[in-house]
């Protein structure tokens, strides 16, 4: 039983390749539609890779636009708040100063109102101390362990009048009240270190006001100080 049984099964395989072997063409249409299945499914993978590098690459485009909007947006709110600084009053101890011009003339006539080697009043050593805070670049090196008082010096080098600030170890060193000004609020072109008017005395300063201008009710120059050492 074991022979027609085998005989059988090779009949129906034979028969089965028969039709393959027998018609080429249905063998190379089977081959051709395998190709193309795999054509069409490198194009639509080819086809995925093209979107998302496309979404990609729009997705890193507004990142790149978000950020400048944020850069330039950053830009704008800082010339705008600098704008309304601008338009503040700055306060230096007790007073208050509107623009750089009336803080120069304020701190010119007092350089020029206050005896010499004279220690200059509570009031304006109270300005002063945060005019050098506020405005040198190097206060902390100018102060020193603390100061003990301001005073009008003539300078060895330029022979002419200058502040002086004397810590309290004794040492002392000058300061340009004209530096310190424009580092608060940025002085005329014509007014700076260099400008034309360097040396000169600049602004509207009339001499003999109460304080020298300025806001906060300051008090006249010629009161009396404490002769320094």
């Amino acid at each position: 039983m074991a022979e027609p049984e085998a005989a059988a099964t090779a009949a129906m395989e034979a028969e089965v390749q028969e039709p393959a072997a027998a018609n080429p063409s249905l063998k190379r249409e089977r081959e051709e539609g395998d190709d193309s299945a795999t054509v069409a499914a490198g194009d639509a993978a080819e086809e995925a890779a093209a979107k998302k590098q496309k979404v990609g690459g729009e997705g890193e485009e507004k990142e790149k636009e978000k950020e400048a909007k944020g850069a330039e947006d950053e830009a704008q709110g800082k010339e705008e708040n600098a704008k309304e600084e601008e338009g503040k009053p700055v306060k230096l101890g007790p007073k208050e100063f509107a623009t750089s011009v009336e803080m120069f003339d304020y701190f010119f006539a007092l350089l020029h109102s206050w005896a010499p080697q004279l220690d200059i009043n509570k009031y304006e050593h109270m300005v002063l101390e945060d005019l050098l805070k506020k405005g040198h670049a190097e206060s902390d090196r100018k102060i020193g362990p603390g100061v003990e008082a301001f005073e009008i010096r003539n300078h060895p080098v330029w022979q002419s009048r200058c502040f002086f600030v004397r810590r309290v170890d004794g040492s002392s060193d000058d300061f340009s009240f004209r530096k310190c000004v424009d580092n608060i609020l940025p002085l005329p072109e014509d007014m700076k270190i260099g400008g034309k008017s360097n040396g000169k005395k600049a602004g509207g300063y009339r001499g003999g006001g109460r304080g020298g201008g300025g806001r906060g009710g300051g008090r006249g120059f010629r009161g009396r100080g404490r002769r320094g050492n």
